[in-house]
């Protein structure tokens, strides 16, 4: 499990979330626990597709914080792996 940092802005339109150690991870919300919903989604989201890439998670940064956060709080990344296997037909030699 890694822990990143989220944070959340209140807006007059809702709220904006990100995870500030994981970038290009966030999303808008009209409350608080949708957008803690939203976040937890968009992270699983990047995870997987950075390592679907070949490319490396963000190593978390637990220092990290925002001068314009109004809450910051741990995010939890669990990814579970899954094994698939396809049976190729075998071919024989004529």
């Amino acid at each position: 499990m890694l822990t990143y940092q989220a944070m959340y802005k209140f807006l007059d339109a809702g709220v904006h979330a990100e995870v500030l150690d994981f970038p290009g991870v966030m999303t808008c919300a009209k409350d608080l626990p949708e957008a803690r919903r939203l976040l937890a989604s968009a992270l699983v989201d990047m995870a997987e597709t950075c390592l679907l890439q070949g490319e490396s998670l963000p190593r978390p940064e637990p220092a990290c914080t925002h001068p314009e956060a109004d809450l910051e709080e741990p995010i939890h990344l669990l990814l579970t792996a899954a094994s698939h296997v396809h049976m190729i037909p075998e071919i024989t030699a004529a």
